[in-house]
């Protein structure tokens, strides 16, 4: 068994809107083991955000969290007070990364500046310390000219430069986890690759645990361990990366995988899962995605499914694993790309 360094015990959202009161998170439960690498994955407005913005104490005032633990180093993080979470876990302990640098960024401050930032919050160290240890993240982050970047504003910086600076000023105090919030979405392909080995190596010279936050499966295939499937405020389908791509049990994430561009395939059109979310302004009755599922049962209109084991890291809720469900065969398409995928990853 890993040890893990964050633990979410059945955590349970509800946010207050004028419209109505939106249960956004419905009974979570994640783990990250400690060093490695987790991605939450799925449709925009799944929960996935929302799950970490309460790790790190950024809810909206119109949140309310009605029930749940977030363990971090045997402390539940829902019991401190938000200024407790700002001197203590935040920057110091739990960092964040996000996808828009320009909105993460003051364009007022010079970026030397704002790195140090959180080193006066949260360490005794000097300006001229501070600033040395600001030169070297950057250089740590691949930022040529470090010495004179220092004193440049975001403005004057590319955008790919501008994500290397939040990812600097998210390690300036030396966090033991690291969320990273769609942090290559505002870039071009060739930059994403860069940032994403980037924030490998900084993961295996730092020591750190990170989660990722995407809808980018390409994303996930090259950087995660575990991979958390979440529909309408649920986890429904959970295992090693090697198990979710190449051995995926939910339909949910047979229609994920399916949606995904490939050289090989042999339909001519890209494939969407059919309908739309459900509006959580009212609970589903029974399984969630049982509207879109061309292999729901009756079952699934009125109960929700419980996670089924599949082996001691993968899980799966879906009525199709109960030992009465009919068999199930998966897509032709996707059968065949999963047979490519296995076969080029030798695995068995």
């Amino acid at each position: 068994m890993e040890k893990n360094i964050l633990t979410i015990k059945n955590l349970d959202i509800t946010f207050r809107t004028n419209a109505g009161n939106i249960h956004a998170i419905r009974g979570i439960d994640f783990s990250l083991p400690i060093g490695k690498t987790v991605a939450l994955v799925g449709e925009s407005g799944s929960g996935k955000s929302v799950t970490m913005k309460a790790v790190a104490g950024l809810l909206d005032s119109n949140a309310v969290i009605n029930s749940g633990e977030i363990i971090y180093d045997n402390l539940d993080l829902l019991t401190l007070s938000k200024k407790d979470l700002r001197q203590k876990i935040n920057g110091r302990q739990i960092a964040m990364v996000f996808q828009d640098p320009m909105t993460s960024l003051d364009p007022t401050m010079q970026i030397g500046d704002q790195i140090m930032e959180g080193m006066f919050l949260h360490k005794k160290i000097s300006k001229a310390d501070a600033r040395q240890r600001a030169v070297e993240l950057l250089k740590l982050v691949g930022i040529v000219d470090a010495e004179k970047r220092i004193k440049n504003y975001p403005h004057q910086l590319s955008g790919g430069m501008r994500q290397r600076v939040v990812i600097a000023i998210a390690l300036s105090c030396e966090p033991k986890i690291l969320i990273c919030d769609e942090p290559t979405t505002a870039l071009d392909v060739t930059i994403q690759a860069k940032i994403l080995d980037l924030i490998k190596d900084l993961q295996a010279q730092m020591g750190l645990s990170v989660i990722y936050i995407t809808h980018d499966l390409g994303v996930v295939a090259k950087v995660a361990d575990f991979v958390n499937v979440m529909y309408a405020g649920k986890i429904i389908e959970f295992g090693t990366v090697e198990e979710i791509f190449y051995d995926p049990r939910h339909p949910y994430t047979w229609g994920l995988l399916s949606a995904m561009p490939d050289l090989e395939t042999d339909d001519a059109r890209l494939y969407s899962i059919p309908g739309s979310p459900p509006n959580l302004l009212h609970d589903p009755k029974g399984d969630a995605f049982a509207a879109r599922n061309k292999f729901a049962m009756k079952i699934d209109e009125r109960e929700v499914p419980p996670l089924f084991k599949i082996s001691e890291t993968h899980f799966a809720a879906t009525w199709l694993l109960h030992p009465d469900a009919p068999k199930v065969e998966l897509p032709s398409e996707l059968k065949l790309r999963l047979k490519r995928s296995r076969k080029a990853a030798g695995y068995e």
